[in-house]
């Protein structure tokens, strides 16, 4: 990725609501696509090490739906989900940079599964290219990066969908549905504690970015700094440019419960 596409992000210009632009020939190449109601939906996953992969082997589970592409920095994760596909005998095409894959007019959707620093970024490219998306949380990095994903979803006309697991629980709908009917009596104040025991993220130092992974473009829209710890595809959690620590990581499963299960789904 370009310094000057970093820049240009950093500065706000390609997250403002007015001024969004990627490639024009994308978006009006998608819109002109006329799809059938018994068509395939064709699904592109974006970082497939962790949630990504998890859901490429969820929709393989689902009729009607295809993994036609697959995107990571990564050069080994690649070869490696690739070679499902292909002991499969399924075809799927690969990518580094999300930018070439979403010049392809044949995928409907696509699910970012980055690190958290890239979700706002992918987003708003994908609504451009005339495709929907589903992005894991948080749906963005920063406050800020809201309000421009919900203005691009709305000027192309795209789905744009985000969740947590929780939400899908049998167990706790009933109890959500059971806790909004007043049976406990009107409730004033949810409080969570998360006890998940996790290890010291230690000490960081400058390390030494492996041969291959593509680290400019997995820095993205954040700068351009050295590596500062060896487990890349985790480890971005514990730093602001590129995670939200584990405020975010864990504990927005524990909030967004505290405020289904009282019914809260307003917007902030």
């Amino acid at each position: 990725m370009s310094r000057m596409t970093r820049r240009s992000f950093m500065k706000g210009s390609l997250l403002s609501a007015a001024g969004i632009s990627v490639a024009s020939t994308l978006a009006s190449s998608a819109r002109a696509q006329v799809r059938g109601a018994n068509d395939d939906i064709r699904v592109a996953v974006v970082g497939f090490r962790g949630k990504g992969k998890g859901h490429v082997e969820s929709f393989h589970k689902l009729d009607g739906v295809r993994v036609v592409a697959l995107c990571d920095v990564d050069k080994t994760i690649i070869d490696r989900e690739v070679k499902k596909f292909t002991d499969r005998n399924e075809k799927v095409d690969t990518y580094t940079d999300v930018r070439k894959l979403l010049e392809d007019k044949n995928i409907d959707a696509i699910v970012t599964a980055t690190p958290n620093h890239w979700h706002a970024l992918v987003t708003i490219w994908a609504c451009q290219a005339g495709k929907d998306v589903y992005v894991e949380k948080p749906i963005h990095h920063s406050v800020s990066e809201g309000a421009p994903m919900m203005a691009a979803a709305k000027k192309y006309n795209r789905i744009v969908q985000s969740g947590l697991q929780g939400r899908s629980d049998p167990s706790l709908a009933e109890s959500a549905e059971f806790l909004q009917a007043g049976n406990l009596g009107k409730i004033l104040y949810a409080h969570c504690l998360c006890y998940n025991r996790r290890e010291s993220i230690g000490k960081y130092g400058v390390q030494a970015v492996p041969d291959y992974i593509d680290y400019d473009l997995w820095c993205g829209p954040a700068p351009l700094q050295p590596l500062k710890r060896k487990t890349v595809h985790y480890d971005w959690h514990w730093f602001w440019e590129t995670g939200n620590s584990d405020l975010v990581n864990q504990s927005i499963h524990d909030m967004d419960l505290c405020r289904w299960l009282i019914g809260a789904n307003d917007i902030c």
